[in-house]
Protein backbone atom coordinates (compact mmCIF):
# COMPACT_ATOMS: atom_id res chain seq x y z
CA UNK A 1 0.00 0.00 0.00
CA UNK A 2 2.81 2.43 0.84
CA UNK A 3 4.25 2.33 -2.69
CA UNK A 4 7.88 1.53 -1.89
CA UNK A 5 7.97 -1.87 -3.62
CA UNK A 6 8.02 -3.04 -7.24
CA UNK A 7 7.70 -6.47 -8.84
CA UNK A 8 5.68 -9.62 -8.17
CA UNK A 9 8.10 -12.58 -8.28
CA UNK A 10 11.31 -10.54 -8.16
CA UNK A 11 10.23 -7.93 -5.64
CA UNK A 12 12.30 -4.95 -4.54
CA UNK A 13 11.45 -2.69 -1.59
CA UNK A 14 13.57 0.39 -0.93
CA UNK A 15 14.02 2.49 2.20
CA UNK A 16 15.87 5.57 3.42
CA UNK A 17 16.08 9.31 2.87
CA UNK A 18 18.58 11.65 1.27
CA UNK A 19 20.02 12.92 4.56
CA UNK A 20 19.32 9.92 6.78
CA UNK A 21 22.08 7.60 8.01
CA UNK A 22 21.64 5.15 5.12
CA UNK A 23 19.53 4.00 2.20
CA UNK A 24 18.92 0.43 1.14
CA UNK A 25 16.65 -2.22 -0.32
CA UNK A 26 15.37 -5.74 0.16
CA UNK A 27 15.27 -8.06 -2.86
CA UNK A 28 12.78 -10.87 -2.34
CA UNK A 29 12.58 -13.73 -4.83
CA UNK A 30 16.07 -13.80 -6.29
CA UNK A 31 16.76 -17.40 -7.40
CA UNK A 32 19.43 -19.31 -5.46
CA UNK A 33 22.83 -20.18 -6.86
CA UNK A 34 23.76 -16.83 -8.42
CA UNK A 35 27.33 -15.87 -7.58
CA UNK A 36 27.13 -12.43 -6.01
CA UNK A 37 29.65 -10.13 -4.33
CA UNK A 38 29.67 -6.38 -3.64
CA UNK A 39 31.91 -5.79 -6.67
CA UNK A 40 29.17 -7.21 -8.93
CA UNK A 41 26.99 -4.29 -7.82
CA UNK A 42 29.56 -1.55 -7.26
CA UNK A 43 30.32 -0.91 -10.93
CA UNK A 44 26.76 0.20 -11.66
CA UNK A 45 26.64 2.30 -8.48
CA UNK A 46 29.87 4.04 -9.49
CA UNK A 47 28.27 5.08 -12.79
CA UNK A 48 25.38 6.71 -10.91
CA UNK A 49 27.52 8.11 -8.09
CA UNK A 50 27.52 11.92 -7.61
CA UNK A 51 30.55 14.19 -7.73
CA UNK A 52 32.38 12.48 -10.60
CA UNK A 53 32.55 15.54 -12.86
CA UNK A 54 31.83 19.26 -12.77
CA UNK A 55 28.54 18.56 -14.54
CA UNK A 56 26.84 16.81 -11.62
CA UNK A 57 26.21 17.58 -7.95
CA UNK A 58 29.44 17.80 -5.96
CA UNK A 59 28.03 15.79 -3.07
CA UNK A 60 30.77 13.24 -2.36
CA UNK A 61 29.22 9.86 -1.68
CA UNK A 62 31.27 6.70 -2.19
CA UNK A 63 28.06 4.64 -2.44
CA UNK A 64 29.80 1.54 -1.08
CA UNK A 65 27.25 -1.27 -1.06
CA UNK A 66 27.03 -3.77 1.79
CA UNK A 67 25.33 -7.15 1.36
CA UNK A 68 23.60 -7.88 4.66
CA UNK A 69 21.72 -11.08 3.88
CA UNK A 70 20.69 -13.59 1.23
CA UNK A 71 24.23 -14.55 0.21
CA UNK A 72 26.26 -17.43 1.71
CA UNK A 73 29.73 -18.46 0.58
CA UNK A 74 29.46 -16.16 -2.42
CA UNK A 75 26.13 -17.34 -3.85
CA UNK A 76 22.52 -16.29 -3.38
CA UNK A 77 20.52 -18.57 -1.10
CA UNK A 78 17.02 -17.79 -2.39
CA UNK A 79 16.20 -15.84 0.77
CA UNK A 80 15.76 -12.03 0.88
CA UNK A 81 18.86 -10.08 -0.08
CA UNK A 82 19.49 -7.00 2.04
CA UNK A 83 21.59 -4.21 0.51
CA UNK A 84 22.75 -1.12 2.42
CA UNK A 85 24.43 2.10 1.27
CA UNK A 86 25.49 4.49 4.00
CA UNK A 87 25.15 8.26 3.55
CA UNK A 88 28.42 9.98 4.43
CA UNK A 89 28.31 13.52 2.98
CA UNK A 90 25.04 15.11 4.05
CA UNK A 91 24.90 18.88 4.48
CA UNK A 92 21.46 19.43 5.93
CA UNK A 93 22.32 23.03 6.80
CA UNK A 94 22.29 23.83 3.07
CA UNK A 95 18.50 23.49 3.19
CA UNK A 96 17.78 25.51 6.34
CA UNK A 97 16.89 28.60 4.29
CA UNK A 98 14.14 26.80 2.39
CA UNK A 99 12.71 24.60 5.14
CA UNK A 100 9.59 26.80 5.28
CA UNK A 101 9.40 27.47 1.52
CA UNK A 102 8.17 25.51 -1.49
CA UNK A 103 10.32 25.08 -4.58
CA UNK A 104 8.37 25.37 -7.85
CA UNK A 105 8.34 22.02 -9.63
CA UNK A 106 9.44 20.15 -6.50
CA UNK A 107 7.62 17.61 -4.30
CA UNK A 108 7.89 19.88 -1.23
CA UNK A 109 4.27 21.00 -1.51
CA UNK A 110 2.66 17.65 -2.30
CA UNK A 111 4.55 15.76 0.42
CA UNK A 112 3.37 18.27 3.02
CA UNK A 113 -0.21 18.07 1.81
CA UNK A 114 -0.18 14.26 1.81
CA UNK A 115 1.68 13.52 5.06
CA UNK A 116 1.23 16.70 7.06
CA UNK A 117 5.02 17.12 7.29
CA UNK A 118 8.02 16.99 5.00
CA UNK A 119 11.73 16.26 5.25
CA UNK A 120 13.24 19.38 3.72
CA UNK A 121 16.81 18.00 3.92
CA UNK A 122 17.53 17.30 0.29
CA UNK A 123 13.93 16.34 -0.34
CA UNK A 124 13.97 13.38 2.04
CA UNK A 125 12.28 10.39 0.45
CA UNK A 126 11.52 12.31 -2.76
CA UNK A 127 15.24 12.82 -3.42
CA UNK A 128 16.95 11.09 -6.34
CA UNK A 129 19.35 9.78 -3.70
CA UNK A 130 16.88 6.91 -3.24
CA UNK A 131 17.59 5.70 -6.78
CA UNK A 132 21.01 4.39 -5.74
CA UNK A 133 19.18 1.48 -4.10
CA UNK A 134 17.37 0.73 -7.37
CA UNK A 135 20.67 0.67 -9.23
CA UNK A 136 22.02 -1.79 -6.67
CA UNK A 137 19.01 -4.07 -7.03
CA UNK A 138 19.08 -3.71 -10.81
CA UNK A 139 22.70 -4.87 -10.85
CA UNK A 140 21.64 -8.15 -9.29
CA UNK A 141 18.86 -8.63 -11.86
CA UNK A 142 21.02 -7.77 -14.85
CA UNK A 143 23.80 -10.12 -13.68
CA UNK A 144 21.33 -12.99 -13.54
CA UNK A 145 19.77 -12.12 -16.91
CA UNK A 146 23.15 -11.73 -18.59
CA UNK A 147 24.59 -15.00 -17.27
CA UNK A 148 21.49 -17.18 -17.61
CA UNK A 149 19.75 -15.71 -20.68
CA UNK A 150 22.23 -13.44 -22.45
CA UNK A 151 20.03 -10.34 -21.99
CA UNK A 152 21.91 -7.03 -22.05
CA UNK A 153 20.88 -3.48 -21.15
CA UNK A 154 22.18 -0.22 -22.58
CA UNK A 155 20.97 3.34 -22.05
CA UNK A 156 22.44 6.63 -23.24
CA UNK A 157 21.96 10.37 -23.30
CA UNK A 158 20.28 11.08 -26.64
CA UNK A 159 19.49 14.75 -26.06
CA UNK A 160 20.16 17.50 -23.53
CA UNK A 161 18.21 20.66 -24.14
CA UNK A 162 18.73 21.56 -27.80
CA UNK A 163 21.85 19.38 -28.19
CA UNK A 164 21.13 16.01 -29.80
CA UNK A 165 23.34 13.04 -30.55
CA UNK A 166 23.66 12.78 -34.34
CA UNK A 167 25.74 9.59 -34.47
CA UNK A 168 25.79 6.39 -32.45
CA UNK A 169 28.95 4.70 -31.19
CA UNK A 170 28.18 2.40 -28.27
CA UNK A 171 31.84 2.43 -27.20
CA UNK A 172 31.70 6.24 -26.84
CA UNK A 173 29.02 6.05 -24.14
CA UNK A 174 31.58 5.08 -21.49
CA UNK A 175 34.18 7.60 -22.67
CA UNK A 176 32.48 10.89 -21.73
CA UNK A 177 30.74 12.40 -18.72
CA UNK A 178 27.32 12.38 -20.38
CA UNK A 179 26.89 8.73 -21.42
CA UNK A 180 26.47 10.13 -24.92
CA UNK A 181 27.14 7.94 -28.00
CA UNK A 182 28.25 10.98 -30.03
CA UNK A 183 31.63 12.47 -29.04
CA UNK A 184 30.94 15.82 -30.71
CA UNK A 185 27.54 16.12 -29.07
CA UNK A 186 29.13 15.34 -25.69
CA UNK A 187 31.53 18.26 -26.16
CA UNK A 188 28.61 20.53 -27.04
CA UNK A 189 26.71 19.32 -23.97
CA UNK A 190 29.70 20.21 -21.77
CA UNK A 191 29.84 23.74 -23.18
CA UNK A 192 26.09 24.17 -22.86
CA UNK A 193 26.04 22.94 -19.25
CA UNK A 194 28.99 25.15 -18.24
CA UNK A 195 27.07 28.20 -19.43
CA UNK A 196 23.86 27.01 -17.80
CA UNK A 197 25.56 26.42 -14.46
CA UNK A 198 26.87 29.99 -14.45
CA UNK A 199 23.32 31.21 -14.98
CA UNK A 200 22.13 29.13 -12.02
CA UNK A 201 19.58 27.31 -14.16
CA UNK A 202 18.90 23.68 -15.13
CA UNK A 203 17.85 21.72 -18.22
CA UNK A 204 15.94 18.61 -19.24
CA UNK A 205 17.12 15.60 -21.22
CA UNK A 206 16.08 12.54 -23.21
CA UNK A 207 17.44 9.11 -22.36
CA UNK A 208 17.16 6.30 -24.93
CA UNK A 209 17.57 2.64 -24.04
CA UNK A 210 17.82 -0.78 -25.66
CA UNK A 211 17.43 -4.27 -24.22
CA UNK A 212 18.93 -6.92 -26.48
CA UNK A 213 18.75 -10.71 -26.28
CA UNK A 214 15.12 -10.55 -25.14
CA UNK A 215 13.19 -13.81 -24.68
CA UNK A 216 9.85 -14.14 -26.47
CA UNK A 217 6.67 -14.19 -24.40
CA UNK A 218 7.32 -11.86 -21.45
CA UNK A 219 4.31 -9.81 -20.39
CA UNK A 220 1.00 -10.51 -18.63
CA UNK A 221 -2.02 -9.10 -20.48
CA UNK A 222 -4.09 -7.17 -19.93
CA UNK A 223 -3.16 -4.88 -17.06
CA UNK A 224 0.41 -6.14 -16.59
CA UNK A 225 1.50 -5.76 -20.18
CA UNK A 226 5.28 -5.61 -20.47
CA UNK A 227 5.29 -2.05 -21.77
CA UNK A 228 2.77 -1.01 -19.09
CA UNK A 229 5.05 -2.21 -16.31
CA UNK A 230 8.05 -0.64 -18.05
CA UNK A 231 6.20 2.67 -18.28
CA UNK A 232 5.30 2.51 -14.59
CA UNK A 233 8.90 1.74 -13.66
CA UNK A 234 10.22 4.62 -15.75
CA UNK A 235 7.64 7.07 -14.43
CA UNK A 236 8.63 6.10 -10.88
CA UNK A 237 12.10 7.60 -11.51
CA UNK A 238 12.47 11.13 -10.14
CA UNK A 239 11.94 13.83 -12.80
CA UNK A 240 10.66 11.50 -15.56
CA UNK A 241 7.68 13.11 -17.32
CA UNK A 242 7.21 10.94 -20.42
CA UNK A 243 7.97 7.43 -21.69
CA UNK A 244 7.78 6.20 -25.28
CA UNK A 245 8.13 2.64 -26.56
CA UNK A 246 9.34 1.98 -30.09
CA UNK A 247 8.44 4.83 -32.40
CA UNK A 248 6.56 6.55 -29.57
CA UNK A 249 4.65 9.67 -30.60
CA UNK A 250 5.81 9.28 -34.19
CA UNK A 251 3.05 6.67 -34.61
CA UNK A 252 0.54 9.53 -34.73
CA UNK A 253 1.59 10.30 -38.31
CA UNK A 254 2.24 6.72 -39.41
CA UNK A 255 -0.08 4.55 -41.45
CA UNK A 256 -0.68 0.89 -40.77
CA UNK A 257 1.27 0.02 -43.89
CA UNK A 258 4.26 1.81 -42.36
CA UNK A 259 4.03 0.89 -38.71
CA UNK A 260 3.37 -2.86 -38.80
CA UNK A 261 6.67 -4.74 -38.56
CA UNK A 262 6.73 -7.14 -41.51
CA UNK A 263 7.61 -10.73 -40.61
CA UNK A 264 9.55 -13.12 -42.83
CA UNK A 265 11.07 -16.57 -42.24
CA UNK A 266 14.35 -14.71 -41.69
CA UNK A 267 12.89 -12.43 -39.03
CA UNK A 268 11.27 -9.03 -38.55
CA UNK A 269 12.17 -6.39 -41.14
CA UNK A 270 11.74 -3.45 -38.73
CA UNK A 271 11.02 -2.67 -35.08
CA UNK A 272 8.52 0.18 -34.96
CA UNK A 273 6.74 -1.55 -32.06
CA UNK A 274 9.81 -1.46 -29.86
CA UNK A 275 9.91 -5.20 -29.20
CA UNK A 276 6.43 -5.61 -27.70
CA UNK A 277 3.24 -6.85 -29.42
CA UNK A 278 -0.01 -7.07 -27.49
CA UNK A 279 1.85 -6.45 -24.27
CA UNK A 280 4.14 -9.46 -24.85
CA UNK A 281 7.80 -9.38 -25.87
CA UNK A 282 8.40 -10.39 -29.49
CA UNK A 283 12.06 -11.33 -29.03
CA UNK A 284 13.19 -8.17 -30.78
CA UNK A 285 15.16 -5.52 -28.91
CA UNK A 286 13.14 -3.47 -26.45
CA UNK A 287 13.45 0.18 -27.51
CA UNK A 288 12.32 3.14 -25.45
CA UNK A 289 12.87 6.81 -24.71
CA UNK A 290 12.44 8.69 -21.43
CA UNK A 291 11.99 12.44 -20.98
CA UNK A 292 13.60 14.01 -17.90
CA UNK A 293 12.43 17.40 -16.62
CA UNK A 294 14.85 20.18 -15.51
CA UNK A 295 16.08 20.07 -11.91
CA UNK A 296 13.73 21.97 -9.59
CA UNK A 297 16.46 23.25 -7.25
CA UNK A 298 18.07 26.23 -9.01
CA UNK A 299 19.74 29.46 -7.90
CA UNK A 300 17.51 31.73 -9.98
CA UNK A 301 14.94 33.38 -7.67
CA UNK A 302 11.32 32.40 -8.37
CA UNK A 303 7.96 33.34 -6.92
CA UNK A 304 6.44 30.86 -4.48
CA UNK A 305 4.68 30.65 -1.10
CA UNK A 306 5.80 29.73 2.41
CA UNK A 307 4.33 27.33 4.98
CA UNK A 308 1.79 29.98 5.98
CA UNK A 309 0.61 30.38 2.37
CA UNK A 310 2.12 33.85 2.05
CA UNK A 311 3.86 34.97 -1.15
CA UNK A 312 7.64 34.82 -1.09
CA UNK A 313 10.68 34.30 -3.27
CA UNK A 314 12.79 31.15 -3.29
CA UNK A 315 16.30 30.45 -4.60
CA UNK A 316 18.08 27.16 -3.83
CA UNK A 317 21.75 27.03 -2.92
CA UNK A 318 23.72 23.88 -2.14
CA UNK A 319 24.79 21.02 -4.39
CA UNK A 320 22.46 20.02 -7.20
CA UNK A 321 22.61 18.47 -10.67
CA UNK A 322 22.07 21.07 -13.40
CA UNK A 323 20.81 18.14 -15.49
CA UNK A 324 19.56 15.08 -13.63
CA UNK A 325 19.40 13.23 -16.94
CA UNK A 326 23.13 12.48 -16.77
CA UNK A 327 22.92 10.24 -13.73
CA UNK A 328 19.53 8.89 -14.84
CA UNK A 329 21.20 6.70 -17.49
CA UNK A 330 22.20 3.82 -15.13
CA UNK A 331 18.90 4.22 -13.28
CA UNK A 332 16.94 3.60 -16.49
CA UNK A 333 19.02 0.48 -17.14
CA UNK A 334 18.41 -0.74 -13.59
CA UNK A 335 14.65 -0.28 -13.71
CA UNK A 336 14.49 -2.08 -17.05
CA UNK A 337 16.44 -4.98 -15.57
CA UNK A 338 14.06 -5.23 -12.61
CA UNK A 339 11.00 -5.37 -14.87
CA UNK A 340 12.47 -7.88 -17.32
CA UNK A 341 13.68 -10.08 -14.45
CA UNK A 342 10.28 -10.02 -12.76
CA UNK A 343 8.42 -10.83 -15.97
CA UNK A 344 10.82 -13.63 -16.87
CA UNK A 345 10.15 -15.24 -13.50
CA UNK A 346 6.39 -14.75 -13.87
CA UNK A 347 6.46 -16.25 -17.36
CA UNK A 348 8.50 -19.24 -16.18
CA UNK A 349 6.09 -19.86 -13.31
CA UNK A 350 2.98 -19.93 -15.51
CA UNK A 351 4.24 -20.96 -18.94
CA UNK A 352 7.48 -22.83 -18.32
CA UNK A 353 6.14 -26.01 -19.94
CA UNK A 354 4.58 -24.32 -22.99
CA UNK A 355 5.96 -25.64 -26.29
CA UNK A 356 5.07 -23.16 -29.09
CA UNK A 357 4.16 -24.70 -32.44
CA UNK A 358 6.21 -22.00 -34.17
CA UNK A 359 9.87 -21.37 -33.50
CA UNK A 360 10.72 -17.76 -32.58
CA UNK A 361 11.95 -15.57 -35.43
CA UNK A 362 14.90 -13.28 -34.85
CA UNK A 363 14.99 -9.55 -35.42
Amino acid sequence: MAGSSIGECFRVSTFGESHGPAIGCIIDGCPPGLTLAPEDIQGDLDRRRPGQSRHTTQRQEKDQVEILSGVFEGVTTGTPIGLLIRNTDQRSQDYSKIKDLFRPGHADYTYLQKYGLRDYRGGGRSSARETATRVAAGAVARKFLKERLGVEFLAWMAQMGHVQAQTFDSAEIARNDFFCPDALAAEQMAEFLDALRKEGDSIGARIDARVSGMPVGLGEPVFDRLEADIAKAMMSINAVKAVAMGDGFAVVEQRGSQHGDVMTPRGFQSNHAGGVLGGISSGQDLLLSVAIKPTSSIRIPRQSINMQGQPTEVATTGRHDPCVGIRAVPIVEAMLALIVMDHWMRHRAQNGDVQPSLSPISA
